[in-house]
């Protein structure tokens, strides 16, 4: 059997992860406000992992904003939420690397540590607003509510390799 550490590293080559929902509205209230919310767009849980640098936030970001899961005329899923202007409501979300491969109890060995996962949202938040209009965000660390009418439903873990 492999160690802990061997499955780990094995697992990271994954990458960072976006979790992202196309929907009708979205919101994300702390201590019962508001602090994040969009329209017609994409609500987009998002993780990093241990190991992860701006590299992988950046590609990320890039299959994010190119992904096609709006529908064109004929519809089909042909466009992007850059393509519709859509909203995109960003929410950090460690559980999203969670380990749950054994017990009842999930390990968050695999995800990054606090301070570089609010590094790697705060530079994937700065870089989805230099490159779409209308980002909203939930807030690293707090206990976040978050509300949305998923459309569709149409759901997409995207996740970018390391190595990538």
């Amino acid at each position: 059997a492999a160690s802990w550490q061997a499955q780990l590293c094995a697992r990271h080559l994954d990458g960072m992860i976006a979790l992202l929902q196309r929907v009708t509205q979205a919101r994300v209230d702390v201590d019962g406000a508001t602090i994040g919310a969009i329209d017609a767009g994409l609500m987009v849980l998002v993780c990093a992992e241990r190991g992860d640098t701006e590299k992988e936030a950046d590609t990320l970001l890039t299959k994010l904003l190119g992904y096609r899961v709006f529908a064109d005329e004929a519809g089909k899923m042909n466009r992007s939420v850059t393509d519709v202007a859509g909203g995109l409501l960003l929410v950090p979300q460690f559980t999203l690397a969670a380990d749950t491969k054994s017990g009842t109890r999930p390990s968050f060995t695999p995800a990054a540590a606090p301070q570089d996962g609010l590094r790697l949202f705060t530079h994937f938040v700065d870089q989805a607003r230099i490159r779409h209009a209308g980002v909203q965000t939930g807030q690293f660390g707090a206990d976040m509510q978050v509300s949305l009418t998923n459309d569709g439903p149409v759901t997409f873990w995207l996740q970018v390799n390391a190595r990538q």
